[in-house]
């Protein structure tokens, strides 16, 4: 492979009011490396795995805050062609929250929004040979699960196949929290969905490979996050941790 295929995850970033806080709490709980300062005037921090960048953190300036930005972890989604997509995405009744553009060395982005209001980036990369390792079940560090957790099941699982090429695999249920709906692309399962739970939060949600879950719970709340669940062991014998960060942003950490 060349290039990553249209519809696989190719970055992650954390939207952050205070980028030198989110260094001092992911660095020890998630075992990276983030920038300590920024070489551009974005004020746009790399996430160093070690073995790969998975990401970076983007600092919300007061106009992003004024505008309704809050803390929160996005995804993007590697296609084709982001014009293309994004007009897709719309016909299908989701929206441009910002339209595509061109960043120079980088290549065409897109943030959009599903029919159910979920935020997530669409990006073609302008290196024709650069395949990113951002999603990595395998690596430390690297994301590992992509859950989205929705109002409308059914609608997710005509739109995200439909858009990106996305495949559903097995269903898990899960008794009076409905079906747990695996996803596949690439050859691989990258994630699931599922329908919320009553006055519960909506939205993308990212797992991250960590090799010292019972550590990290520790280091978690000493950096001032929470726990929210777990660590708890899933079907396939790995642990899982869902947690929020100081700034109240959830994430997750999965290993053995």
């Amino acid at each position: 492979m060349t290039r990553n295929q249209h519809g696989d995850y190719i970055w992650y970033e954390l939207l952050t009011r205070d980028p030198k806080a989110a260094k001092r709490f992911y660095d020890p709980v998630a075992g990276w490396t983030i920038e300590a300062e920024a070489s551009n005037p974005m004020d746009y921090r790399m996430i160093d795995t070690g073995d790969g960048m998975v990401g970076g953190t983007m600092t919300l300036t007061k106009d992003m805050i004024d505008q309704g930005a809050r803390p929160t972890w996005l995804g993007y989604i590697g296609v084709d062609d982001v014009d293309d997509t994004v007009a897709k995405i719309e016909a299908k009744g989701g929206k441009a929250l910002m339209p595509a553009n061109d960043i120079p060395d980088v290549g065409r982005i897109a943030l959009v929004a599903d029919p159910q209001g979920n935020p997530f980036y669409v990006m073609r990369g302008s290196v024709a040979d650069h395949v990113s390792t951002s999603f990595a079940p395998d690596k430390k560090g690297h994301a590992a699960w992509n859950e989205l957790v929705t109002s409308d099941l059914d609608a997710a699982k005509s739109f995200y196949p439909d858009v990106f090429g996305w495949t559903l695999g097995d269903v898990m249920p899960m008794g009076e929290a409905g079906d747990y709906q695996f996803v596949h692309h690439s050859g691989q399962r990258i994630g699931a969905m599922m329908k919320a739970s009553s006055g519960a939060s909506t939205g993308w949600g990212f797992a991250f490979n960590n090799d010292d879950i019972d550590g990290a719970v520790d280091r978690i709340r000493t950096g001032g996050g929470t726990v929210r669940n777990g660590p708890m062991e899933v079907p396939d014998g790995q642990r899982v941790v869902q947690a929020s960060d100081p700034e109240g942003v959830p994430f997750m950490l999965v290993g053995k």
